[in-house]
């Protein structure tokens, strides 16, 4: 009767420990389950090898796996798996957006796929400055935003496109006004010139419209004077006198006779000295030739070089000349003969230091 008594209480036992052993077990493996899912999410996955941050460029049109392949080929995923596991159960796999994005080293699947996913760029700091022609300005525009300077320059030589914007390719430079500007890296473009026109109209404001009014001259006109004298000189202090001279000649209908036009005809910025050889080219940039205005601006001008143009100063001088002590500053005359003197003093400073 004991025995029986002893071997009951002995089952009734192992019954209570049995299923106290699989929920132990079924809590352990949830536990180390939970704590590999835990190490997935918070851990450091991104490694910069040393950077404390770097940017990521995603494209236009970049899936899933492209971007995986991306991060591959910068190697910046410690384990590749637990980025895919934590983008999956996050949604993001189908909601790669593009863009330029910071990430710092460290960060941990959960940060990196959230900042991802919310599509916070970090800003293109734009740089908009002088180019000589259009294809430089394609190539310093294509090198600082994700538009390449190929779809730049095919639209800047589409004067159907352009029309919308009040401009040809001739004088597409009016667009844009030197200045940085905050802008996405995925831009398109199209987005990018349309960002420009609307810069150019904030830049055109109530005061320099009423100089514009005042001077009887269009955006266009200032700009490609001010494109001339950017080439001219870098002496702010004696634009306005310069743009005087261009202004004079202008309103005598004499040819402007300018250097740079020759240069930018000839499209070779080596040229030191112009000479009666290069005057000769047949182009409608040739000022020595064809009296009034270029077809369009050389360059990308200054803001000084536009306001100094708005602002010209008011005088008698019909001439100028690069002064003999290689300043870079001129020398302004209200005759031929007065220029004649000025122009023999720089050509015999020339001579003397062999330059041709």
């Amino acid at each position: 009767m004991k025995l029986a008594n002893h071997e009951h209480l002995s089952h009734r036992g192992l019954s209570y420990i049995a299923p106290f052993t699989v929920i132990l077990i079924t809590f352990l493996l949830l536990s180390l389950l939970s704590l590999r899912f835990y190490y997935f999410i918070s851990s450091p996955n991104v490694d910069l090898k040393g950077k404390r941050s770097t940017y990521l460029l995603i494209p236009t049109g970049t899936d899933f796996n492209g971007l995986i392949s991306i991060l591959k080929n910068n190697s910046i995923l410690k384990n590749e798996k637990s980025f895919v596991l934590i983008a999956e159960r996050k949604h993001y796999t189908n909601k790669v957006k593009a863009g330029k994005y910071r990430i710092r080293n460290g960060m941990s699947n959960n940060e990196f796929v959230n900042h991802l996913r919310s599509g916070l760029q970090e800003p293109v700091r734009l740089s908009v400055q002088n180019a000589r022609n259009l294809a430089e300005l394609a190539g310093k525009l294509g090198r600082q935003v994700e538009a390449d300077s190929a779809s730049l320059m095919k639209l800047f030589l589409d004067n159907s496109y352009l029309k919308q914007f009040e401009v040809n390719t001739e004088n597409v430079f009016v667009l844009f006004i030197p200045n940085t500007y905050e802008i996405l890296w995925n831009t398109s473009a199209t987005q990018l010139i349309s960002k420009m026109s609307r810069e150019q109209k904030t830049f055109w404001n109530n005061e320099r419209l009423g100089r514009l009014n005042s001077i009887s001259m269009n955006k266009q006109q200032v700009v490609t004077i001010a494109s001339i004298i950017e080439k001219e000189t870098n002496k702010d202090d004696e634009k306005p006198v310069m743009a005087g001279v261009y202004i004079n000649r202008l309103h005598k209908n004499w040819p402007l006779q300018a250097d740079p036009t020759i240069i930018f005809a000839c499209q070779d910025y080596s040229i030191k000295r112009v000479l009666l050889r290069h005057l000769s080219i047949k182009s409608p940039y040739n000022t020595y030739i064809h009296a009034g205005l270029p077809p369009g601006p050389i360059c990308i001008p200054s803001v000084g070089s536009i306001d100094a143009v708005l602002n010209y100063s008011q005088h008698g001088y019909m001439y100028f000349c690069a002064k003999e002590d290689f300043s870079g500053y001129h020398n302004f005359a209200v005759n031929n003969a007065g220029h004649s003197r000025n122009a023999k003093k720089y050509q015999n400073a020339l001579d003397q230091k062999n330059v041709k």
